[in-house]
């Protein structure tokens, strides 16, 4: 099973994503974000736009994907904002339709709590280092609220053990128990988040 978290960027989606990893055994994070990244190292910089675009990182994304499915045996969580209707079928409609069974969540919130978010994912820098996020932002608010990309959670008032809890529960999934108490999981949350910080 591919469980493809989607949702704003600064959304939440690594963290469920991590969280997920942690509490359902046998599961694997296969980040989209990887194929790009290696994509943009190819490139001059002045050729790096938005590597969706590339159809080489579509293309890369469903492989690598499909080859996982078919080899491993536990669930695998893709954290990765998609919001271009083609794009999406492109990777995940093909995906069903070679009969994976793919459970795709969009992790909704209001424009403030994302924008919350993205400060403190800024680390003192405020929004000037996620200029990418907030250009984007009403756009992909928009367009994930369309039916094409449900199942939807609204995460304003949620806690990222409890939308991932939700996310199990929808696909079927036995998840373990949330342990380690408050601190421990703000203290994991924010490891996540150091070792997820972009450069270039």
């Amino acid at each position: 099973m591919l469980l493809w978290i989607n949702g704003p960027f600064g959304g939440g989606k690594t963290q469920t994503a991590y969280e997920l990893h942690r509490r359902l055994p046998g599961s694997v994070v296969c980040d989209p974000e990887h194929v790009g990244f290696g994509l943009h190292r190819m490139q001059p910089a002045a050729l790096r736009g938005d590597f969706q675009d590339i159809p080489a990182w579509r293309q890369g994304v469903r492989e690598v994907l499909d080859l996982t499915l078919r080899v491993h045996p536990g669930p695998v969580i893709a954290p990765m904002t998609l919001v271009h209707p083609g794009y999406f079928d492109e990777i995940v409609g093909r995906l069903r339709a070679d009969g994976h069974d793919v459970r795709h969540f969009a992790l909704l919130a209001r424009r403030e709590t994302v924008l919350r978010r993205l400060r403190e994912r800024g680390f003192g820098r405020g929004l000037k280092r996620e200029s990418f996020a907030v250009r984007r932002l009403d756009e992909c608010l928009d367009r994930l609220g369309g039916p094409e990309f449900a199942e939807h959670l609204h995460t304003d008032h949620e806690p990222v053990p409890r939308i991932a809890e939700h996310v199990a529960r929808s696909a079927g999934l036995a998840i373990a128990p949330s342990t380690g108490g408050w601190v421990r999981g703000r203290v994991r949350r924010y490891t996540t988040s150091l070792r997820h910080i972009r450069f270039g």
